[in-house]
């Protein structure tokens, strides 16, 4: 497993995202140069655009939707509407071991995964994936400690608020 997705090289680096829409616009064009056996880890906070650079990847490979968090589910599969690869969908974040991602019976090699909060978990399903990472600024405020999503900070991650995206190719 683990393709080699030259096309995907060009976007290699840091770079600024505007808005949730240029997120968007930036996983349609990763979708459309990701092929069967492509990993691609997501890092970055609650609210960073994890699930929305999904959708575009989504997009970009033409798979059925629509795409959400798979939190509560772990992972789900999107089947191509245009005789592609299917999307496998992965939040790991409730996943104690890689062993347990393992667990998950992924087919990796036909299918493009995306894993969120993969980091330290994919080296064991695979010898190569991109990593990309998502920061926000959170404008001095600090997410609710009593649950993280309620407050002064929930509001902030609605915004249009640019993020940094850094995408790197690696090999276990």
């Amino acid at each position: 497993m683990g393709t080699t997705t030259d096309g995907l090289e060009s976007l290699a680096g840091r770079r600024e995202i505007e808005s949730p829409a240029s997120m968007e616009e930036l996983g349609e064009r990763i979708g459309r140069m990701l092929r069967p056996g492509d990993l691609v880890v997501l890092t970055g906070p609650l609210g960073a655009g994890k699930t929305t650079l999904t959708r575009g990847i989504a997009a970009g490979l033409g798979v059925r939707g629509p795409v959400q968090s798979p939190t509560f589910v772990i992972a789900r599969t999107h089947p191509s509407l245009v005789g592609g690869a299917p999307l496998v969908h992965v939040d790991a974040y409730r996943l104690g071991s890689a062993a347990e991602l393992d667990d998950l019976d992924i087919d990796f090699d036909s299918s493009v995964v995306v894993v969120e909060w993969g980091r330290g978990l994919v080296d064991a399903v695979s010898d190569s994936w991109w990593d990309i990472e998502l920061e926000r600024e959170w404008g001095g405020a600090g997410v609710d400690s009593a649950c993280g999503t309620s407050g002064r900070a929930a509001a902030e991650m609605d915004a249009d608020a640019p993020r940094i995206v850094t995408i790197t190719r690696h090999r276990a």
